[in-house]
């Protein structure tokens, strides 16, 4: 399968890349590396790839990996669009999985434009490619935040989603309708995911647990929201990453043209409970500061993922207790190894 994944530097799209490559199929993957966090750590997951961070850097240019000889990044950004018809030119892609969007409830509420650019006249820039291509799937990221502050859970796909409590709930689930219009017009299968509070190695460093631990191992107090009652369907990136495989790698498209899917844990965990699995790894306790809610946040996510285990088997596995240590190991080698680099003598010439 020749596969297009959008945002391939970013969470996700990095892990995504990684197993579809290494189970044979051919990707090309692009991103525009903007700064919304870390344009350094998107370039350390390019170069797991085998993309090399000089050539990353020059935009609209294909980068050749040096270790996958089935991937090719282009730097590019959705909105321009002849780039972009241009690389659906050069590649017949089989399916497309989109991924790439501007991530975080909160920033998405003091900052609303970039949100409105990048989730909704990125997304409808692709679906104008797709729609004039003769690709069979569309698979793309929608979110958890569609919800709200719905009371009925676990949170499931026949609910009504129509009052979103922040600008990037509100752009997701306009994906969604998009999705919907597009896949009615041109005759493709769309299938939309919800993707519940995603973490582990390579994650985004404005996520709370990345923040958590950083916070922690620097004896810095951390932020705890609503007291830290909060609940969250925490997924592990194996498990989203198995759940976006099994989708994108089947030769059917299940029951009709257009699907929106839970993709998550299927169990509520408690923030502090996270936190304190957190401090059990890293063998420190940390020092809390306990704030009301913030504007966007919901207060609980809980995923039914009923219909994604019916349809597909996904079964996620990976325990919170299991995954965060996969988490900290890394966070520990990622950052001892910048710290080596730093303070590695220099060669003089």
């Amino acid at each position: 399968m020749q596969l297009l994944i959008t945002g391939a530097a970013g969470f996700i799209g990095f892990h995504l890349c990684k197993r579809m490559l290494e189970d044979g199929h051919t990707v090309i993957g692009i991103d525009n590396i903007n700064d919304q966090y870390s344009i350094n750590l998107k370039f350390d997951r390019l170069n797991e790839l085998g993309i090399n961070k000089e050539d990353a850097e020059i935009e609209d240019i294909i980068c050749h990996s040096n270790i996958y000889t089935n991937f090719k990044f282009y730097r590019i950004d959705l909105t321009q669009k002849n780039i972009l018809s241009k690389v659906f030119s050069e590649h017949k892609f089989d399916k497309v999985c989109h991924l790439a969007a501007r991530g975080g409830v909160r920033n998405s509420i003091e900052n609303t434009i970039p949100y409105i650019q990048s989730n909704i006249v990125g997304f409808d820039c692709l679906l104008e490619e797709v729609s004039n291509r003769n690709i069979s799937h569309l698979v793309y990221a929608s979110s958890s935040s569609v919800y709200g502050e719905s009371s009925e859970v676990p949170f499931k796909t026949s609910q009504i989603v129509d009052k979103p409590i922040s600008m990037y709930a509100a752009t997701k689930k306009s994906n969604e309708l998009m999705a919907h219009v597009y896949s009615h017009l041109y005759g493709f299968s769309a299938t939309g995911l919800r993707f519940f509070t995603v973490y582990g190695p390579w994650g985004r460093p404005d996520m709370a647990y990345y923040l958590f631990t950083k916070a922690i191992i620097d004896g810095d107090p951390i932020k705890v929201f609503n007291k830290g009652q909060m609940l969250r369907d925490f997924t592990y990136i194996d498990d989203i990453v198995q759940g976006i495989v099994l989708i994108l790698e089947s030769d059917e498209n299940i029951n009709s043209s257009y699907r929106i899917y839970n993709i998550g844990n299927n169990k509520a965990e408690t923030l502090e409970d996270f936190i304190a699995t957190i401090e059990k790894h890293l063998e420190k306790k940390a020092l809390k500061v306990k704030l009301p809610i913030q504007k966007g946040d919901v207060t609980k996510t809980f995923a039914d993922i009923d219909n994604l285990v019916d349809d597909y088997g996904y079964a996620p596995k990976v325990s919170i207790f299991e995954g965060l240590k996969k988490f900290v190991d890394w966070y520990n080698s990622y950052n001892e190894d910048k710290t080596n680099c730093k303070s590695a003598p220099t060669k003089r010439g």
